[in-house]
């Protein structure tokens, strides 16, 4: 599985962006797809996940009702629509995926995301 994640650059406060990331490979084993992200001398964090079968999703307490995750299957692609964006968001954002099972083992490269105030 390859993960090719796109979209990220330079906002201000308050201001929106929509990441996409593309799949591709052998994804039949693929159950969730989620991004998280990394800041500057931080963890990487969780953001937000969906399922690909029925699109259920779980977000993050600090981006809930802010940034909102979909999926495209046809088109094996996953988005991240960020709302009210604030520097506090600004990270490397990563896509990932995974089974129904186990830990996220598929990455994509990040992209950059700065927010500036």
């Amino acid at each position: 599985v390859q993960l090719q994640a796109s979209g990220g650059g330079l906002v201000q406060a308050g201001g929106s962006l929509r990441l996409s990331c593309a799949a591709s490979g052998r994804t039949g084993s693929m159950y969730f797809m989620g991004w998280f992200r990394q800041a500057p001398g931080k963890e990487r964090e969780f953001v937000a996940r969906i399922t690909l079968s029925g699109g259920s999703t779980y977000y993050a307490d600090s981006v809930k009702g802010r940034f909102t995750i979909s999926r495209d299957n046809a088109k094996k692609m996953v988005y991240l629509q960020m709302n009210s964006l604030t520097p506090e968001d600004t990270a490397v954002y990563y896509c990932a995926a995974k089974s129904y099972e186990g830990v996220w083992n598929y990455w994509g490269q990040g992209t950059q995301v700065t927010v500036s105030s």
